[in-house]
């Protein structure tokens, strides 16, 4: 779906008090991963040293501004002010807030971890696989917990298409978009009980496997689309508000 096809069903055009209110939360939470740096470089030694924290910091922007955009598309395409919606996304303000300093930490000690000790580790503690699997642990919560926010947020959304006078694709995007975020929780709580698993004796392609499980999201586009077609043979029914 092209840009403008996408603005065209947008519901609101303005910004809600609440949307404001999450989009200044998540700007804050960009704000702790670019403050978390002790000191500003005073030599092209330390300068490349803090060159290297970008990977880390890159990754965790990135998981930021996912779940940032995920909500102003469903705040653009749907708009519910009822009680529960509200409370999902303020949840989901909470879990940002709550989750993002720890978040650049992990995912440093993990790319850390990948390169052998060339990029920096941030934990000085985090030798071995059980500290390890403690942040694939914190990182699929993390995940998963953030999608489980979004992903009710859509079914909020798929619930209400009768109330709301959704048309067809709107309705089947509710859908779609649902079972995308209900496959990323399933996939985040996988890798979490894989890391749970894990021991200090655990070999070094077993330490891999809670980070590699992350690749069954290249499967998303295909649960995307199963869900449309499921909310597309569904949406003629009537549904509560």
């Amino acid at each position: 779906m092209s840009e403008g096809q996408d603005e065209a069903g947008w519901r609101g055009h303005g910004v809600t008090r609440l949307e404001a209110f999450v989009d200044a939360a998540f700007a804050f939470a960009v704000t702790l991963l670019v403050i978390s740096v002790d000191r500003i470089p005073d030599s092209i030694g330390a300068l490349l040293q803090a060159l290297k924290n970008v990977p880390a910091f890159a990754a965790s922007f990135a998981m930021v501004a996912m779940f940032w955009y995920a909500h102003v598309r469903w705040s653009r395409r749907y708009r519910l002010g009822s009680a529960t919606a509200t409370l999902l996304s303020l949840l989901l303000v909470f879990l940002v807030l709550v989750y993002v300093y720890p978040l650049r930490l992990l995912l440093g000690t993990f790319f850390a971890w990948i390169t052998g000790g060339w990029l920096p580790m941030p934990l000085s503690d985090a030798n071995g696989a059980r500290p390890l699997a403690f942040m694939f642990t914190f990182y699929g919560l993390a995940f998963a917990s953030m999608s489980a926010c979004i992903g009710g947020l859509y079914a909020l959304a798929w619930r209400a298409r009768a109330r709301m006078g959704l048309d067809a694709e709107a309705a089947a995007n509710a859908a779609g978009e649902f079972t995308s975020h209900a496959y990323f929780v399933l996939v985040g709580l996988l890798s979490v009980l894989i890391a749970s698993l894990l021991t200090e004796d655990s070999r070094s392609w077993q330490v891999a496997l809670p980070g590699s499980v992350y690749f069954l999201l290249s499967f998303t586009g295909l649960l995307h689309v199963a869900g449309q077609r499921w909310g597309a043979r569904r949406w003629p029914e009537r549904a509560e508000g």
